[in-house]
Parts: structure tokens; sequence; C-alpha cells
């Protein structure tokens, strides 16, 4: 592990302690439809039944897991307890550890909610960094390992605290995560949290195109946390708000996260009333390019079993 800290000089959302910044300020995530806690009503949707393994771009490693909240089953699990870098998807441990002894009302100051918006919506990092300092970095990752029974997810290291990008993390663990926020999680802690992924933005505040994956393939209604990292401070094509909407890495050791590789990863919920948790999680070779890495993983994503009705 000592020689992999010597690679934490990649950049990207999530890879090092951005410096202080203000946030912008958004409307209120009230503003989304509140997923419910129920499992969702019949739908006009086709369920599949069953999913042949998906091909994956040589030289990439991908860990998919989707899973059907209408008839309680799973559609495909492949590579599902691979071990990948969280890069921003962290941030969803992040806001619900900030949640969760704030009941029975579970309010957010005024101060603290365009960090918690921007951090979901936009994976702002320098929002992120200022609430994993203020309560207690890698022990966040600890509380909701043991708070939600996750398996496959682990603090970054112990020689790098600020960096949270660096938390191990799986696709079956990432459905876990949304498993709790749409079927567990209190009322206007869901709410506040899918309100938000709901209004994902096409641009994260540090000009990456985050509409990659899910935002690229999936019709409304639809939600989405993205993460990214290793592709350096400024993308070669930055973000515009209004622009138009399997060989594997044998390299890695066994299921410990590659440090090295660039990371793409899109989850979220597809359908009505967040039917179907879908969490797809890559590393693609040193050196990748973004824009390389963005149209394979969402070439992985158009692939998945989910009916067509679903997709754009």
């Amino acid at each position: 592990m000592a020689a992999v800290a010597a690679v934490f000089l990649l950049a990207g959302c999530g890879d090092k302690e951005p410096p202080a910044s203000s946030a912008p300020l958004f409307a209120s995530a009230s503003a989304a439809a509140p997923s419910s806690a129920a499992a969702p009503p019949p739908s006009s949707a086709p369920a599949p039944t069953s999913a042949a393994p998906v091909a994956i771009p040589a030289g990439v490693t991908a860990g998919i897991v989707i899973y059907d909240r209408q008839t309680k089953s799973y559609v495909l699990q492949q590579k599902g307890a691979w071990r990948f870098r969280s890069a921003s998807l962290v941030k969803l441990l992040i806001a619900l550890d900030y949640f969760w002894n704030k009941g029975p009302s579970y309010s957010v100051p005024p101060a603290d909610q365009p960090n918690l918006q921007v951090m979901l919506r936009s994976s702002d990092d320098a929002a992120a960094t200022g609430l994993w300092k203020a309560n207690g970095q890698r022990d966040i990752v600890t509380r909701m390992v043991q708070r939600l029974g996750l398996q496959d997810t682990a603090p970054p290291p112990v020689s790098q605290p600020g960096y949270w990008g660096y938390t191990a993390v799986s696709a079956a663990d990432l459905v876990r995560v949304y498993q709790y926020i749409l079927d567990k999680a209190p009322a206007p802690v869901r709410t506040f949290i899918m309100g938000n992924l709901h209004q994902t933005t096409k641009c994260g505040t540090d000009h990456y195109d985050q509409s990659f994956g899910i935002p690229s393939v999936f019709k409304a209604p639809r939600a989405a946390k993205q993460g990214w990292s290793g592709f350096g401070d400024d993308p070669a094509t930055p973000c515009v708000a209004n622009a138009a909407y399997s060989l594997e890495n044998a390299a890695l050791a066994p299921n410990n996260p590659d440090m090295m590789g660039e990371v793409l990863h899109t989850t979220g919920t597809v359908g009505e009333n967040d039917r179907y948790i879908v969490a797809v999680l890559s590393v693609h070779p040193d050196g990748s390019q973004f824009s390389k890495a963005a149209a394979n993983l969402t070439k992985i994503v158009k692939a998945l079993p989910l009916p067509a009705s679903l997709k754009l």
C-alpha cells in the first residue's frame, strides 16, 4: 500500500482535498417528487427474468448490480463484490451520516443546505470535504459500514484520512445504500437525498460533464450519483450546462481497489417510483482520457438488461 500511496497525485472528483470555495445556492430539493418508502406499485414495464453477462470493453474492469424493487429480485449481478475506489460515490455515505442523529425532524439548517445540495447534485468536492472534516473523516465510513451492513466498503488509507475518494466500495454495496435510502431511511432523509439526485446537473462544479451512464441512457424519472477520478483538475473539454444533454485488468490484486487507473462510476435509479436500482462501477487503464472512459461506460449502461421503454 505504501507504493500505491505514491500515486495520490491523480486528480479529479474525490482524489484530493480541494481548496475551500463557496458553493452555489440551489432551490429546495422538495421540487422533485419524493420517492416512496414502500415497494413501488405495478409498472407497465416488464421485469427481466434473467440476464446474461454484459460485455465489457477491453482493458476495463466493471462491477454491475441491478435490483428490481418491484419484484424484490436482482436483475443482474456481475462482479458485484469487486472493490473500486469510490471517487464521489462516498458522498452518499457522507450525506447519510450527516442526517443520522438529527431525528425526529431531520431538518437541515439553512447554512448546511447549499453544501449538501451542491454535493449531491453537482458532486462538489469542497462541500464534501467540509462535511468530511467536520464529522470525523474516516470514522464516517466506519460508522456507515456498521449501520447499513455494508460488506465490501472500507475507509481510505490511514495515511490519507482526508482523501475521501479513496474509500473502497462495490456495486453490491452501492445497491445496499440505495435500498436503505429508499426503503428504510426516515422520510425526510429519503426525500432530501433522492430529491437532489433526481435533479442531478449536467455539469459537475469541477467542469466535468457528469451526464455519462444513467443520465445519457435512461428517460426521466431517473436519479443519479456519479463518480470520476484520475482525469486531472481540468477537463480537456469543459462541460457546458446547456449542451445537448471482456478483457479485464489482470494487474489488480484480488479485490483491492485499483489506485492507479482512472475510475468512472454511474449509480442511481431508473423508472417510476425508483423501481430499478442501478450501480455500474468501472476502472480504466491508467492514462485513459475522460471522453473515452465516459463513452465506454455509457456503452456498458446501454447494454444493461432493462426494458427498452425506459431508455432514450
